[in-house]
């Protein structure tokens, strides 16, 4: 039991904490620094050379400094910081809070030099004196020695709401370590999808069996033709297809549903629409893309529908979904601008209808955030109840003069000021 009481008086150390909370920021900064996440191969093509001759891929990997924030030892020290919180919470701040609830009446000379304020003035009579310390809102209380009144004992209690708010931010970081997954998803206009596409996912993380629809996808630009925004109108579906939520999505606005967060992030053109002569629409895939250029073949050959044996036919590029694409024929020479819904250039027998669009919807699930905010939402409170000065005063009768006495933990003039004003108030009664 002694030992057990030495462990628990150890954690509850204030230099034991310090040092773990500089361990942690340390880590923490090292995590911001290698990127986190990435493949081996990554890492052994940035870092062949190490960083500050001591950090190379080797290092990385073995440590797991590629994914410090889900490492069984970063976890670890937040459940050691933790408890060590949860120690001197319990263990110096509640002994603390509970002996400024508690009061006693000073009759001793001695024990009114010890204050960091002690005067004696005139006799005053008792119910002065406690209509004047009410009036500025103590809490006073009368013995047959002397009276004793305070304010402001709630900010007493900041500190250990201060602990109270990390540990949840804490609890709140080791949730989302341990729990929830990223996907990414790629989804044509009009298709369902499911969530099958996990790009980081935890020990404890669980993948909801939801569906979605991508209703419309669209793109606005600005008047130098740059992309100003782009758009997903997206339905959650049930298990029937019926339609739960519908919202629509964009860059810096995502929906949120039963703790999923769907995120616009990235969008491509996957195909054309295009008819020859008058028959029913064709498909024509995407034979070759790169970052917002986009090739696609057509045959000139209006009868070889099947798009097959054909040497010749047309080369269509496009860089946005504006309705245009750039026609070059077989030898790379431009014909002209394509346009939705019109005649090609050089074969009024091919019309484009539409481009085929996907849009880039990245999933996200984060159990801790909640957690998180509620944490921060606390420190906040805290700081706030932090600038609440606790005040002491204590009176006593000796003959034909009072002995005053005083203290406080912040505002320290101020307090002075108000003892003075409590006085001179006394004297010109």
């Amino acid at each position: 039991m002694k030992l057990q009481f030495l462990l628990v008086r150890y954690l509850a150390n204030l230099q034991f904490a310090v040092a773990l909370l500089l361990t942690i920021a340390s880590f923490s900064v090292i995590g911001s620094i290698i990127e986190q996440d990435q493949t081996q191969e990554f890492y052994r093509n940035a870092y062949s050379q190490p960083w500050f001759g001591i950090f190379n891929d080797t290092l990385i990997l073995r440590l797991g400094l590629d994914h410090i924030f889900r490492t069984w030892w970063f976890i670890s020290l937040l459940i050691l910081f933790g408890t060590s919180l949860t120690c001197c919470t319990f263990l110096q701040q509640l002994p603390i809070l509970r002996s400024a609830r508690q009061f006693k009446f000073y009759k001793a000379r001695q024990n009114f030099k010890r204050l960091p304020f002690n005067t004696k003035t005139d006799a005053i009579t008792n119910g002065s004196l406690i209509t004047s310390l009410k009036s500025k809102d103590y809490q006073i209380f009368q013995g047959f020695k002397g009276v004793y009144a305070h304010k402001g004992i709630i900010g007493r209690i900041s500190p250990i709401i201060v602990h109270f708010s990390m540990v949840l931010i804490l609890l709140g970081t080791i949730l989302a370590s341990t729990s929830g997954f990223v996907a990414q998803e790629f989804i044509p206009k009009t298709e369902v999808f499911y969530i099958q596409n996990i790009l980081n996912n935890n020990v404890n993380s669980y993948v909801p069996q939801i569906s979605g629809r991508v209703n419309d996808f669209w793109i606005t630009y600005t008047e130098n033709q740059s992309i100003k925004q782009f758009y997903t109108d997206l339905s959650i579906l049930d298990k029937n297809g019926k339609e739960l939520k519908r919202e629509t999505i964009y860059v810096n606005h995502p929906m949120r549903y039963a703790g999923l967060t769907f995120y616009q992030t990235d969008w491509a053109i996957i195909g054309l629409r295009a008819k020859f002569e008058n028959s029913l629409p064709y498909q024509i895939p995407i034979i070759k893309s790169t970052k917002n250029i986009w090739l696609s073949w057509l045959p000139k050959d209006v009868n070889n529908k099947n798009m097959t044996e054909q040497p010749s036919g047309y080369t269509l590029l496009n860089t946005t979904l504006r309705g245009t694409s750039a026609v070059y024929d077989q030898n790379g020479t431009l014909v002209g601008e394509g346009e939705i819904n019109e005649p090609l250039p050089g074969n009024t027998n091919i019309q484009l209808c539409d481009y085929i669009t996907a849009t880039g919807i990245q999933i996200k699930s984060d159990p801790g955030i909640p957690v998180i905010y509620v944490g921060f939402l606390l420190l906040l409170v805290s700081i706030v109840l932090s600038y609440l000065s606790y005040s002491q005063i204590w009176l006593t009768q000796q003959g034909n003069q009072t002995i005053l006495g005083g203290m406080t933990n912040r505002s320290k003039i101020k307090f002075e000021f108000e003892m003075l004003n409590l006085i001179l108030q006394f004297q010109k009664v």
